[in-house]
């Protein structure tokens, strides 16, 4: 009996996986989005504002604001997201003429099993995310309003599982929540603070004690790095377009538009108020300023959107880690979405993911050079190849290049830009070596 009842298990699970396939669509982990399968322009453009239009973007642009000072702070918002349009929207379309997810895109540039080192990387560092997020969460509400911070984040990891087990549609539909709530009490935050000064000390705010202590360099790589992962992965989510022209849209409303709205609200409010030593991670945020006017409606609705809006990026972590492990263990995103979001909810709720921030920022460095191999190599190199082989020596050793620069640079020019240096060693290293023949085989 037990050797009938172990063969019935998977046949039962997978069953039961092609029936919620059947109710929610499919969502093509293992091969390309078929053509009626794709969705609107609107569609995959909602998927995309809802990741980086966050509270965490705000307290990006907050800390810019105190370490550069309003203008350059906004320089580097602007040059930042400028790159990242052209980075993501080349990754994006790929994804879109292949129709593939960023697991098999790799598969063609790393090969067929060196792949899983590239995506493994990143589906893990993006679960480090969720968990942080998460995590945020349950700190914030916790902390405003006095509730237990371990429910708070087991309700909050639930709920965000719950969005990304229903697929793309999931996405697109809390960001159809999340945008606009985030535009509309964004806006006012941001405007509000404004009133309480002109906008030409806004303007001229110096930074935190007057002093500039952060170099426009290292503002591009904080920039960059807030979404260098995601953005690296976004055949995942353009994979969903019709066009190029679709796919560019999409990515257009993340970067720069989403981002650098989001950037912009928390440097206003950060410039206009000047708090001396503001923690833009603690109340010196939107979702503070918020509760700090004491209007029990104003605190309600800051609760909603602080759920719907870091749902909505913890949905998108979770959704890209899930698509990638799926592809690696050969099972099914929805799955693989349960069983890596109860990971990522215990890290949260043990409360030591606020030592994995630095952790994932470091490894954040070895980022940028795959997605810039892989554009070198679909764009330049080897333009429409496909799976060929197994390992693609040449693109690990372009990878191993791009991150000791990185390294280098983190550590003996920090004012230089991490993520940039690494992406363009990487892509420049990756296109000599491929000029190498290969040796002859007998």
């Amino acid at each position: 009996m037990s050797k009938i009842k172990n063969t019935l298990e998977p046949e039962e699970l997978e069953h039961l996986e092609e029936n919620i396939d059947h109710v929610l669509g499919e969502e093509y982990e293992h091969e390309p989005v078929p053509a009626k399968a794709r969705r609107s322009a609107f569609s995959v453009a909602i998927v995309w504002m809802g990741f980086p239009m966050i509270i965490t973007g705000a307290m990006t642009g907050s800390i810019l604001v105190l370490g550069m000072g309003f203008t350059g702070a906004l320089k580097a918002m602007i040059i930042g997201n400028l790159i990242m349009f052209f980075y993501v929207g080349a990754l994006g379309l790929l994804g879109t003429r292949k129709g593939v997810s960023f697991a098999l895109l790799a598969s063609i540039v790393f090969g067929r099993k060196g792949y899983v080192f590239a995506s493994g990387l990143l589906s893990t560092l993006l679960l480090g995310w969720f968990a942080v997020q998460t995590g945020i969460t349950g700190a914030l509400v916790s902390s405003t309003y006095e509730l237990n911070y371990v429910l708070m984040t087991v309700v909050a990891g639930l709920l965000y599982i719950g969005i990304t087990f229903v697929g793309v549609k999931g996405l697109h539909l809390i960001g159809i929540i999340s945008v606009p709530l985030f535009v509309v009490l964004g806006i006012w935050v941001a405007a509000d603070a404004a009133s309480t000064t002109t906008w030409a000390k806004i303007m001229s705010y110096p930074g935190n004690d007057g002093v500039a202590t952060m170099s426009l360099g290292v503002g591009l790589t904080v920039v960059m790095a807030l979404f260098i992962d995601a953005g690296t992965v976004t055949a995942d989510f353009n994979r969903w377009a019709k066009d190029d022209i679709s796919s560019l849209v999409a990515t257009f409303s993340a970067f720069p538009f989403a981002n650098l709205v989001a950037m912009m609200v928390g440097g206003v409010m950060t410039a206009a108020l000047a708090v001396p030593d503001a923690n833009p991670f603690g109340e010196d945020n939107i979702f503070g300023y918020m509760n700090a006017q004491q209007l029990t409606w104003l605190s309600v609705l800051a609760f909603v959107f602080l759920f719907a809006n870091l749902g909505s990026v913890c949905a998108h972590c979770l959704y890209n880690a899930a698509t990638g492990w799926s592809r690696i263990l050969r099972s099914h995103m929805r799955l693989l979405a349960v069983l890596l979001g109860i990971i990522g909810i215990v890290i949260a709720a043990t409360n030591v993911w606020a030592f994995f921030i630095e952790w994932l920022s470091l490894l954040g460095i070895l980022v940028p050079p795959i997605g810039a191999i892989i554009l070198i190599d679909q764009f330049v190199v080897r333009k429409g190849s496909d799976i060929d082989t197994d390992w693609r020596g040449s693109a690990f050793l372009a990878w191993g290049i791009g991150s000791v620069v990185a390294f280098i640079v983190e550590w003996y020019a920090p004012h230089l830009s991490t993520a940039i240096s690494a992406g363009v060693v990487g892509g420049i290293a990756y296109f000599f070596l491929s000029k190498i023949p290969a040796p002859r085989t007998a």
